[in-house]
């Protein structure tokens, strides 16, 4: 578009041999290059003819037979350049005897050239970044975190660790440097074409997603495994020297690092404690709730909610959703929407007199109690506090949710019975300290305050 004034499409070819390229690098290459559209049989789906389309910008009095003519002459050029990278990937490097001290650091058979070409990409050095060392030493940090987190994804530990190793190998093969938006289709491919396990092979091509919102997210265990390391280890290092997103500048994507973490974990049905991962890069935890916001958003959730569930503390994405989940259920419900107003009720009267500085008793005391509906109240919350706490324990938020459901009727009968602000301060700080005890109760499963309604 644009680059015609006068448009005739036009059909040209190039000989059926060059189809021994992989399609992807024939499409990039006559389409990066020719500015021309690939073709496929009729009926076929998995591969291209040798044929291709052109755009000319004049009709010409010979069809376009000689337009055509000479692209075909330029796409065999191109082509001919592919097949020789191809190959050559294909093939023992020639400095293979100075990549020993490489592959045995990696546990690479320099038989296979997909492993010479990560022990070359190790013995060069070659910079990931100036603070953060280089590709052979992230490569080592993914290989250790991918087998640390395989047990807690399901992968088997070799195959992560083997797929690590060999993920960003692909980075020194020839196609790659010549169409670098091949890396990890290739490494796949060439992974498969010397015999890897079809896991390993996976890895290497889906370690990379999502690369976007609507990009799909691997359900591959050792895929699974290998994404993770490879976006926890980009996050943590960048965290530890202190280049973090900036407002609308974000140059290394840590943004949609953090929100590939989400979508996997979330997706995938993944339980992970980030926090022993970040260590003490606290505030990392707190972009990953950003992120996690921003996915339930779109996904439909309500921000109170959201707001309601996360704690500084919360490293469990997976029980975040879960929680969000089970708390809108249960404020669908007319016990959770009555259980909400009174529990709003009881934090708001608390709240503001804790601003005055009214005193509040240490602990709640049954002598001091002076209507039945106190003591209803504070039976109520010993059995509400005790049972949600338990299925917490078991990850049970719905159960938690239920056993809190028991406090509505004694909330409600309470606040119809009772004046809190009794002229007696002694009883009045004791039913304060009931309401900071409903507060307390509550307060395990969600912050009832920061929910709209």
């Amino acid at each position: 578009s644009g680059l015609v004034a006068w448009p005739v499409v036009l059909m040209g070819e190039f000989e059926e041999a060059f189809l021994a390229i992989p399609a992807e690098v024939i499409r990039l290459t006559i389409r990066a290059n020719q500015k021309c559209f690939v073709t496929r049989p009729q009926g076929v789906d998995d591969a291209l003819s040798n044929r291709f389309i052109l755009t000319a910008n004049i009709e010409a009095r010979d069809g376009g037979k000689e337009i055509a003519h000479g692209n075909g002459k330029v796409v065999r050029a191109r082509l001919s350049d592919a097949l020789y990278f191809w190959t050559t990937d294909q093939g023992d490097l020639p400095d293979l005897a100075e990549l020993e001290a490489s592959a045995e650091k990696f546990g690479l058979d320099l038989k296979k050239p997909l492993d010479q070409r990560m022990a070359r990409l190790d013995h060069l050095g070659v910079t990931f970044h100036a603070k953060l060392g280089t590709q052979g030493e992230r490569v080592e940090r993914i290989k250790r975190l991918a087998e640390e987190l395989a047990p807690t994804v399901g992968a088997d530990p070799a195959l992560a660790r083997r797929a690590a190793v060999l993920a960003k190998a692909d980075l020194t093969t020839e196609v790659v440097g010549e169409f670098p938006e091949l890396q990890g289709a290739m490494g796949r491919k060439y992974a498969l074409l010397q015999g890897e396990h079809a896991s390993v092979a996976a890895a290497a091509e889906e370690h990379y997603k999502p690369q976007g919102p609507s990009d799909r997210v691997s359900s591959d265990p050792v895929s699974i495994t290998v994404a993770l390391a490879d976006k926890l280890d980009t996050l943590v290092g960048f965290w530890a020297i202190d280049e973090k997103p900036t407002g609308s500048k974000d140059p290394y994507a840590l943004r949609r690092a953090a929100l590939g973490v989400v979508r996997i974990l979330v997706e995938n049905d993944i339980r992970l404690a980030l926090a022993a991962i970040v260590g003490k890069a606290s505030d990392l935890l707190s972009f990953f709730h950003d992120r996690l916001k921003v996915y339930l958003r779109d996904q439909g959730a309500r921000h109170d909610l959201i707001d309601a569930v996360i704690t500084p503390q919360s490293d469990d994405l997976l029980q975040i959703v879960r929680r969000v989940e089970a708390l809108g259920a249960f404020l669908d419900t007319e016990d959770g929407k009555n259980l909400l107003a009174g529990t709003k009720r009881a934090a708001n009267i608390l709240a503001a007199e804790e601003k005055k500085k009214t005193a509040v008793a240490e602990t709640v005391e049954p002598a001091l109690f002076r209507a039945d509906t106190e003591k209803s109240l504070f039976a109520a919350v010993n059995q509400a506090e005790k049972q949600a706490g338990e299925a917490i324990q078991n990850d049970d938020f719905s159960g938690a949710l239920l056993a809190l459901s028991v406090l509505r009727e004694p909330v409600d009968s309470f606040f119809e019975h009772v004046l809190v602000n009794d002229e007696d301060q002694a009883v009045r700080a004791n039913r304060l300290a009931l309401l900071a005890r409903i507060r307390t109760a509550t307060g395990q499963v969600a912050d009832f305050s920061r929910i709209a309604g």
